[in-house]
């Protein structure tokens, strides 16, 4: 890693629904700093939280108290214009589909079909990849694929903030955070980095 600044930055988050009796605190009090080049990993129940948390850190929620920063910026200050600049075919490249560039989606594989999704994540060159589920409807074989591409963009320096409820994804990540009602609960720094626990997934056949 070049930097010790967080790419991402967030204090005091919090979102909640509804009032009184009925007030549901989605989000209770999440700091979070992701350093450039890291793999970040969020585990927890159904209904922890996890994927609020993904909205707000990636902007498509807005929360009810605290801050986020990407490179020091608040993300509420950032602008929603579409850019104009296509990759698809470098980025098609890149997640292994080149040779599936006329494909419609139905003739694609689950894992293919998810593949594009994150190309189309990358296409604006992102500093930073918020990922939810991305293995959930998978099988194992699929699950590999993405696997493989996840670690090629760890390699890269790509920062990711992956969401899962799926341990072979979980096992990838530099470091692991456990969510429960909104809040972090515990964090565990993975050994060996995300290639080598990848390569001791893949070597027991992805299972």
């Amino acid at each position: 890693m070049t930097s010790t600044r967080p790419v991402l930055h967030a204090s005091g988050l919090r979102k909640t629904f509804g009032s009184g009796a009925a007030l549901v605190r989605a989000v209770d009090g999440v700091d979070l700093d992701v350093a450039p080049g890291e793999t970040v990993g969020i585990m927890g129940p159904s209904g922890c939280g996890k994927s609020t948390l993904l909205h707000l850190l990636g902007g498509l929620e807005r929360p009810s108290a605290g801050t986020i920063e990407l490179a020091g910026q608040p993300v509420s200050d950032r602008s929603e214009r579409a850019l104009a600049r296509t990759r698809a075919r470098e980025l098609l490249g890149q997640v292994g589909l080149a040779d599936r560039t006329g494909f419609l989606p139905s003739a694609l594989s689950g894992g293919q079909r998810q593949r594009v999704a994150i190309a189309r994540a990358l296409i604006n060159r992102p500093m930073i990849v918020l990922a939810d589920e991305p293995t959930g409807n998978l099988d194992s074989s699929a699950t590999v694929e993405v696997l493989r591409l996840f670690e090629a963009l760890h390699e890269s320096g790509q920062t990711l903030v992956i969401v899962t409820h799926d341990q072979r994804v979980a096992a990838t990540a530099d470091r692991l955070i456990s969510m429960r009602d909104g809040a972090f609960v515990d964090e565990t720094r993975m050994t060996g980095g995300s290639g080598g626990n990848l390569a001791k997934l893949i070597g027991l056949g992805g299972e």
